[in-house]
C-alpha cells in the first residue's frame, strides 16, 4: 500500500509541473520566483513589517521598563518636602515613559493639583502615542498583503484560460502546473498578513498593559501630593 501511495504522489507531481524532474524538489526561492512578479511587493511588505515589528518590540521593552522602587521613592521624597531629589530621581530613569510622566508632574508641582493632573494626563497620552508609533502600518499590512496575493492568483488564473482559448490545450499538466505556481501568491500574502497582524495585537497588548500600570503609578502620586504631608 504504502509503494502505491508513492507511485501515485510521483505521478501527481509529474502532472503538476512537467518541467520539474522526479524527485527534484523546489527551494523557497525556486517557489517565490514562480509565484511572478508580485510577489515582490509581498515580499517588501514582509520585510517592512518585520522591521517595524522588532523595531517596536524593542522600544517598548525599553520604554515601559518599570522600577518597582521608582514610584514610592518619588513619593518618600515628596511627603519629606525634597522635591529637588524626585526631580533627580526621576531624570535617572532615563527614557522610561512612567519617569516621563511623573517627572511632569514633579515639575508641575506648586500649581493647583487640577493642573498638576491636567498635565499628567497629557503628557501620559503622549507617551502612550509614541509607543504607538509607525504601529498603524502594521494594521494596513496585515489587510494589503492578503489583497495583492488574491491579485496574484486570479491574474494567473485568467493567464492560464487565455492560454487555453489560444492554444486550445486543457491538458491537466497545464492547468495544475499554472495554478500552483499562482497560487503561491495568496499563501504568501496570508502569511506575511498573518504575521503582521499578530504582532500588530500583540506589540498592543504590551502597551495595554503598560497603560494599566501608568494609570495606577499615577494614582498613587496624585494621592501622596493631595495629602496634608505632601504638600
Amino acid at each position: 500500500m504504502s509503494t502505491l501511495l508513492a507511485q501515485i504522489d510521483t505521478l501527481a507531481a509529474s502532472a503538476a509541473n512537467p518541467n520539474v524532474p522526479q524527485g527534484q524538489e523546489l527551494n523557497l526561492f525556486d517557489l517565490m520566483v514562480k509565484g511572478g512578479p508580485i510577489m515582490i511587493p509581498i515580499a517588501l511588505l514582509s520585510l517592512w513589517s518585520i522591521y517595524i515589528m522588532i523595531e517596536r518590540y524593542l522600544h517598548i521593552k525599553k520604554a515601559t521598563k518599570i522600577d518597582a522602587q521608582f514610584v514610592a521613592g518619588v513619593n518618600a521624597n515628596l511627603v519629606s518636602g525634597n522635591i529637588s531629589a524626585a526631580k533627580t530621581l526621576c531624570a535617572s530613569q532615563g527614557e522610561a515613559s512612567l519617569a516621563r510622566v511623573i517627572g511632569a508632574g514633579v515639575h508641575s508641582i506648586g500649581q493647583p493639583v487640577a493642573d498638576i493632573e491636567s498635565s499628567l494626563e497629557t503628557v501620559a497620552n503622549m507617551e502612550i502615542k509614541e509607543l504607538e508609533k509607525n504601529m498603524e502600518y502594521l494594521g494596513v499590512i496585515a489587510g494589503v498583503a492578503p489583497m495583492l496575493g488574491f491579485i496574484g492568483t486570479i491574474a494567473g488564473i485568467i493567464k492560464i484560460f487565455y492560454d487555453i482559448a489560444q492554444t486550445e490545450n486543457i491538458s491537466i499538466s497545464i492547468i495544475a502546473g499554472g495554478l500552483y505556481q499562482k497560487m503561491l501568491t495568496s499563501g504568501a500574502g496570508l502569511a506575511v498578513g498573518i504575521m503582521a497582524y499578530a504582532a500588530y495585537h500583540l506589540l498592543n497588548m504590551m502597551i495595554d498593559r503598560f497603560s494599566l500600570n501608568l494609570e495606577r503609578n499615577v494614582f498613587e502620586f496624585v494621592k501622596t501630593i493631595k495629602s496634608p504631608a505632601g504638600k
